[in-house]
Protein backbone atom coordinates (compact mmCIF):
# COMPACT_ATOMS: atom_id res chain seq x y z
CA UNK A 1 0.00 0.00 0.00
CA UNK A 2 1.32 3.44 -0.91
CA UNK A 3 1.72 6.30 1.55
CA UNK A 4 -1.12 8.29 -0.02
CA UNK A 5 -3.50 5.29 0.17
CA UNK A 6 -2.50 4.73 3.79
CA UNK A 7 -3.19 8.38 4.66
CA UNK A 8 -6.60 8.22 2.98
CA UNK A 9 -7.45 5.03 4.87
CA UNK A 10 -6.38 6.60 8.19
CA UNK A 11 -8.42 9.72 7.40
CA UNK A 12 -11.51 7.60 6.73
CA UNK A 13 -11.04 5.74 10.03
CA UNK A 14 -10.69 9.01 11.94
CA UNK A 15 -13.71 10.49 10.17
CA UNK A 16 -15.84 7.41 10.92
CA UNK A 17 -14.71 7.54 14.55
CA UNK A 18 -15.65 11.21 14.86
CA UNK A 19 -18.99 10.55 13.17
CA UNK A 20 -19.72 7.75 15.66
CA UNK A 21 -18.95 10.06 18.58
CA UNK A 22 -21.15 12.78 17.08
CA UNK A 23 -24.06 10.35 16.56
CA UNK A 24 -23.71 9.04 20.13
CA UNK A 25 -23.77 12.62 21.48
CA UNK A 26 -26.79 13.47 19.33
CA UNK A 27 -28.70 10.40 20.57
CA UNK A 28 -27.74 11.20 24.17
CA UNK A 29 -29.06 14.77 23.84
CA UNK A 30 -32.39 13.51 22.46
CA UNK A 31 -32.66 11.02 25.32
CA UNK A 32 -31.87 13.72 27.91
CA UNK A 33 -34.64 15.98 26.59
CA UNK A 34 -37.06 13.28 27.74
CA UNK A 35 -35.59 13.49 31.26
CA UNK A 36 -37.77 15.96 33.19
CA UNK A 37 -35.19 17.22 35.68
CA UNK A 38 -32.49 17.57 33.01
CA UNK A 39 -34.71 19.66 30.73
CA UNK A 40 -36.24 21.75 33.54
CA UNK A 41 -32.89 22.50 35.18
CA UNK A 42 -31.39 23.49 31.82
CA UNK A 43 -34.32 25.81 31.03
CA UNK A 44 -34.05 27.23 34.53
CA UNK A 45 -30.33 27.93 33.97
CA UNK A 46 -31.21 29.90 30.85
CA UNK A 47 -33.72 31.95 32.86
CA UNK A 48 -31.09 32.57 35.54
CA UNK A 49 -28.52 33.76 32.98
CA UNK A 50 -31.09 36.12 31.46
CA UNK A 51 -32.07 37.38 34.91
CA UNK A 52 -28.40 37.94 35.74
CA UNK A 53 -27.97 40.04 32.58
CA UNK A 54 -31.09 42.07 33.45
CA UNK A 55 -29.91 42.68 37.03
CA UNK A 56 -26.47 43.79 35.89
CA UNK A 57 -27.50 45.89 32.88
CA UNK A 58 -30.78 47.44 34.05
CA UNK A 59 -30.57 47.40 37.84
CA UNK A 60 -26.77 47.77 38.17
CA UNK A 61 -26.78 45.02 40.80
CA UNK A 62 -23.62 42.90 40.71
CA UNK A 63 -23.17 41.13 44.06
CA UNK A 64 -26.45 39.31 44.68
CA UNK A 65 -26.86 38.62 40.97
CA UNK A 66 -23.46 36.87 40.85
CA UNK A 67 -24.47 34.62 43.77
CA UNK A 68 -27.74 33.87 41.97
CA UNK A 69 -25.89 33.08 38.74
CA UNK A 70 -23.53 30.64 40.47
CA UNK A 71 -26.13 28.73 42.47
CA UNK A 72 -28.86 28.85 39.80
CA UNK A 73 -26.72 27.44 37.00
CA UNK A 74 -25.06 24.93 39.32
CA UNK A 75 -28.35 23.05 39.68
CA UNK A 76 -28.37 21.86 36.08
CA UNK A 77 -24.63 21.21 36.05
CA UNK A 78 -24.92 18.92 39.08
CA UNK A 79 -27.96 17.16 37.60
CA UNK A 80 -25.95 16.46 34.43
CA UNK A 81 -23.05 15.16 36.52
CA UNK A 82 -25.45 12.93 38.47
CA UNK A 83 -26.84 11.43 35.27
CA UNK A 84 -23.29 10.48 34.30
CA UNK A 85 -22.50 9.27 37.82
CA UNK A 86 -20.25 6.26 38.24
CA UNK A 87 -22.40 4.70 40.95
CA UNK A 88 -25.70 5.12 42.76
CA UNK A 89 -23.78 6.79 45.62
CA UNK A 90 -22.24 9.28 43.16
CA UNK A 91 -25.67 9.91 41.61
CA UNK A 92 -27.22 10.55 45.02
CA UNK A 93 -24.39 12.85 46.08
CA UNK A 94 -24.72 15.03 42.97
CA UNK A 95 -28.51 15.17 43.23
CA UNK A 96 -28.16 16.25 46.86
CA UNK A 97 -25.77 19.01 45.80
CA UNK A 98 -28.26 20.11 43.12
CA UNK A 99 -31.00 20.19 45.78
CA UNK A 100 -28.83 22.35 48.08
CA UNK A 101 -28.05 24.71 45.19
CA UNK A 102 -31.77 24.98 44.44
CA UNK A 103 -32.42 25.93 48.08
CA UNK A 104 -29.71 28.58 47.92
CA UNK A 105 -31.11 29.89 44.64
CA UNK A 106 -34.55 30.13 46.20
CA UNK A 107 -33.04 32.29 48.97
CA UNK A 108 -31.37 34.68 46.50
CA UNK A 109 -34.56 35.06 44.49
CA UNK A 110 -36.58 35.79 47.64
CA UNK A 111 -33.97 38.35 48.70
CA UNK A 112 -34.05 40.04 45.29
CA UNK A 113 -37.85 40.29 45.52
CA UNK A 114 -37.73 41.61 49.11
CA UNK A 115 -35.19 44.29 48.14
CA UNK A 116 -37.19 45.32 45.05
CA UNK A 117 -34.55 44.33 42.52
CA UNK A 118 -37.21 41.98 41.15
CA UNK A 119 -40.85 42.91 40.92
CA UNK A 120 -43.34 40.51 42.52
CA UNK A 121 -44.75 39.16 39.23
CA UNK A 122 -41.47 38.29 37.50
CA UNK A 123 -39.84 37.23 40.73
CA UNK A 124 -42.73 34.95 41.63
CA UNK A 125 -42.56 33.23 38.25
CA UNK A 126 -38.89 32.32 38.54
CA UNK A 127 -39.34 31.47 42.23
CA UNK A 128 -42.16 29.05 41.34
CA UNK A 129 -39.87 27.36 38.80
CA UNK A 130 -37.17 27.03 41.43
CA UNK A 131 -39.59 25.53 43.95
CA UNK A 132 -40.83 23.05 41.35
CA UNK A 133 -37.25 21.96 40.64
CA UNK A 134 -36.61 21.60 44.37
CA UNK A 135 -39.64 19.34 44.72
CA UNK A 136 -38.51 17.14 41.82
CA UNK A 137 -34.98 16.92 43.21
CA UNK A 138 -36.29 16.12 46.69
CA UNK A 139 -38.39 13.32 45.23
CA UNK A 140 -35.41 11.93 43.28
CA UNK A 141 -33.19 12.00 46.38
CA UNK A 142 -35.84 10.39 48.57
CA UNK A 143 -36.65 7.65 46.03
CA UNK A 144 -32.96 6.91 45.45
CA UNK A 145 -32.33 6.61 49.19
CA UNK A 146 -35.33 4.31 49.63
CA UNK A 147 -34.16 2.07 46.77
CA UNK A 148 -30.65 1.72 48.17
Amino acid sequence: MKNSELRIKKSKIILNSQLSIFNYYKEWRVKMKDNLIVSKSFSFSISIVNLYKYLCEDKKEYVLSKQLLRSGTSIGANVREAIQGQSKKDFLSKMNIALKEASETEYWIELLIATNYLDETNGRSILDNCIEIKKILHSIVKTTKNNS
